[in-house]
């Protein structure tokens, strides 16, 4: 009875295994036979398109030369171009970094930044806004209306003047000639005498709205763009003082001091004998 149930498991799976193995076989055999038929028809199309592809050569080649020719002598005259400009660049570069120095660079800022501390001091500095809670939602178009507008000057009796003009003729000397370290030292005093006054005396005095608080509702005291432009000039004067005074000095080196190094780099020559070689060590 075992070896009767054994045989009814296995038939139908030899059968279902049997019917595979004929299908891929039928299978196998159909697609050999397409091949077969179309590989005729595939070398036929690969010679029509060598054929094809000789032919649409033989006729642009003549036609694309000249265009190429044209277009690759274009970019050998601008690689020529762009040489030539690149070595004037850097002939122009090398002139130039013997005539602007760090240290003239230097002083073309305290120039620049004296003559903004001296102009900063005509500008208005600060300003009372009347109403400016009223304004907060607005877009920006919509400002509300200033009053008691004061130049920066007027805080502290013009005292920044005199200073940023002698820093901008510091400048101007130090631009024309080259001193010694000490200018920028105090070029950076006199940018530090101003950041004093500047944040000491104006800006609680900007920010001080007086008696217009108790006549108009809604008013407070705005710094300006006079406060900001004063207070860049004094920071760029003690940072450029700073520089100049911090920049490499040239050390010259005399005729002794040329040949001592001349001798260091020289390579010392070896022992030839066994004397030689003890005194040495």
């Amino acid at each position: 009875m075992i070896a009767a149930v054994r045989r009814r498991l296995t038939a139908p799976l030899r059968a279902a295994g049997a019917a595979a193995r004929k299908a891929t076989l039928r299978a196998d055999r159909a697609g050999n036979r397409a091949l077969e038929r179309a590989h005729p028809a595939l070398l036929v199309a690969r010679r029509r398109l060598a054929t094809a592809a000789r032919s649409t050569g033989a006729w642009l080649g003549p036609r694309l030369r000249p265009p190429l020719a044209w277009f690759l002598r274009a970019l050998g005259t601008g690689e020529r171009w762009v040489r030539r400009a690149c070595a004037l660049a850097v002939r122009g570069a090398t002139a130039a970094s013997s005539v602007v120095t760090p240290a003239r660079a230097v002083a073309v800022v305290v120039v620049v930044a004296g003559c903004c501390l001296v102009v900063s001091q005509f500008i208005d500095y600060r300003a009372v806004q009347i109403g400016q809670p009223g304004y907060a939602n607005l877009p920006d178009v919509a400002s509300p209306p200033t009053a008691a507008a004061r130049t920066a000057g007027e805080a502290h009796s013009y005292l920044l003047v005199p200073l940023g003009a002698l820093a901008a003729l510091i400048g101007l000397a130090c631009l024309r000639r080259d001193r010694r370290r000490r200018a920028g030292l105090l070029i950076a005093a006199l940018g530090l005498v101003s950041l004093a006054v500047i944040l000491l005396v104006d800006r609680p005095d900007g920010l001080d709205a007086g008696a217009l608080t108790s006549r108009f509702a809604g008013a407070s005291a705005v710094l300006e763009d006079g406060f900001y432009g004063e207070l860049a000039a004094a920071a760029a004067l003690s940072l450029a003082g700073l520089l100049y005074y911090a920049r490499p000095c040239r050390i010259p080196i005399s005729s002794s001091g040329r040949a001592a190094s001349g001798r260091r780099r020289r390579p010392r020559r070896r022992a030839s004998s066994p004397a030689r070689v003890a005194r040495s060590a």
